[in-house]
Parts: C-alpha cells; sequence; structure tokens
C-alpha cells in the first residue's frame, strides 16, 4: 500500500514514493538476497493448481504472481489488488501480453465486492503493518471473496517471542518494523481467522520460524 499522505502514521506498509518505485530491488537488497527464493519456497507451498482463480491482495510489483502465474494452464487466472500507481505499471510490466493476470485498483483496508469468487487468496507482508481493527476488514474481504472450501493464505511474521530473540534478531525487528507488528506477533492469527468462519489450518515456517505460511479454509 502507499498513499502520498498516510492513513496509518504508525504503519510501514504505506511506502514512500522511491520504495514503491525500486520495491524490488529494495527487498532484494534489504535481504541480501534471499527475498527471491524464500518467496519461491512458499508459493511451491501453495500447491496451486492450473485452473486455479488466485486473489492476491496488495500485490505489489506481480513479483509473487508471476511466480504464481507458473503453475497456471489456460483456465487459471490471477488478480492483483493494489493502490499505487508506481506498483501498477510494475504489474502491468511484468504481465505484459500475459492474458492470466488483471490488476484493479483497490483499497484491501475496506469492505468490497469484486463481483467474483476465487479458489485461493493471498496477502504478504501487508497485514501485519495494519491496526488490529483494520485487520478484521482485510480478512473478512478475503472470505467473502472465496468459493466455499477455497483457502486463505497469509505470507508474515509467525507469533513470536519478541523478548526471546536473539539479541541482534531483536534489534532489527525493532529497528525496521512497526509498532502494528508488535502487536501482531502477540495474537493468535488462527482463532482470530476461526471467529471469522475459518478452519483447517496449515502452516510452513521460514527464517528460524519467525516467517510463517499460514493456510486457513473457508467453511463450506
Amino acid at each position: 500500500m502507499e498513499q502520498k499522505k498516510k492513513l496509518y502514521p504508525d504503519s510501514h506498509v504505506e511506502l514512500k514514493e522511491f520504495n514503491a518505485r525500486n520495491y524490488d530491488t529494495v527487498m532484494n537488497i534489504g535481504t541480501l538476497g534471499l527475498y527471491k527464493g524464500f518467496i519461491k519456497k512458499a508459493i511451491y507451498h501453495m500447491d496451486i493448481q492450473p485452473g486455479d482463480h488466485i486473489l492476491d491482495l496488495g500485490c505489489g510489483t506481480g513479483r509473487n504472481a508471476r511466480l504464481m502465474d507458473g503453475y497456471l494452464n489456460d483456465k487459471g487466472h490471477i488478480t492483483g489488488l493494489d493502490i499505487s500507481e508506481h506498483m501498477e505499471r510494475q504489474f502491468r510490466r511484468n504481465f505484459k501480453n500475459n492474458k492470466h493476470a488483471e490488476y484493479i485498483t483497490q483499497r484491501i483496508d475496506i469492505p468490497f465486492d469484486l463481483q467474483k469468487t476465487y479458489d485461493k487468496v493471498f496477502i504478504s507482508f501487508v497485514i501485519h503493518g495494519l491496526p488490529h481493527e483494520i485487520r478484521s476488514i482485510v480478512i473478512q474481504n478475503a472470505y467473502h471473496s472465496l468459493k466455499h472450501g477455497g483457502k486463505f493464505f497469509i505470507l508474515d511474521f509467525a507469533e513470536f517471542n519478541m523478548d526471546k530473540m536473539p539479541g541482534i534478531h531483536r534489534f532489527i525487528f525493532k529497528k525496521i518494523e512497526c509498532k502494528y507488528a508488535f502487536d501482531f506477533i502477540r495474537r493468535n492469527l488462527k482463532e482470530i481467522l476461526n471467529e471469522h468462519g475459518f478452519d483447517t489450518f496449515t502452516e510452513h515456517y521460514y527464517f528460524k520460524k519467525y516467517v510463517r505460511l499460514l493456510s486457513a479454509r473457508k467453511n463450506e
């Protein structure tokens, strides 16, 4: 998410213009080149089927969507939602002459209805940077956008006790993350998702279990 005037002043997911224009490069540098391999592994764990229709919330440049697209056949499709003009240009460039994907300018932190439902909904490193009450709106948007039995995938920080982190990890986390992230890691996300109508959870962990891909099924 990127805004000239931030809606959530304490958040780090509303990007400054430079970071939005150079997002993939910033991520590569910030993770010492580990981001590409890590994302590739997480998307593999989504078990994408060739004909899946996927909704990518806060899709950014389309980098993740491009990896998802590699699992799809001509019946599969990806819809990316974002609000940044910089992200839109990069997304459309990534999917030039590709009919498998579309970009829609749409806030994900307000209720919306896309007039269709999806097999999978995906969100990556966005929800932790929102106030808790806004996270509930995002989760409800995912629920209403899914087919019955469809799956919601959240790639983000896992639950952990920051005080038990090694000192260098704790220093980095405190330095780069916002106060909403400190709240997020203390929340039981599975309980929250269950309250919104999701069940049947699966988890994959990365980076010493500080990061998790959490899958939740929409109740039949």
